[in-house]
């Protein structure tokens, strides 16, 4: 196990499972945007996770992660989820 984590595989499982989910719901009928603004930020979170077991400088860490906020926001806002009062 320490092996796995060590490498980054683990975080890269995760990608796959995304990248399965992801081919799904696009099987199953959801459009595009809809399908990118789910997983994306997850993706996004995962691949700062990775780049952190690997050891990566800490800007390959924090640039994933920051970037998955805007795009979180975007999908709310796409959805109607979060409004201006």
């Amino acid at each position: 196990m320490n092996a796995l984590f060590a490498s980054g595989h683990a975080a890269d499982i995760i990608l796959a499972i995304l990248a399965i989910e992801a081919i799904w719901l696009a099987i199953g009928g959801r459009a595009l945007p809809d399908i990118a603004g789910t997983l994306l930020p997850a993706v996004l979170i995962v691949l700062g996770l990775r780049a952190a077991l690997i050891g990566a400088d800490w800007a390959w860490i924090a640039l994933p992660l920051a970037a998955a906020l805007p795009v979180h926001l975007w999908d709310l806002v796409r959805r109607g989820m979060l409004r201006r009062s």
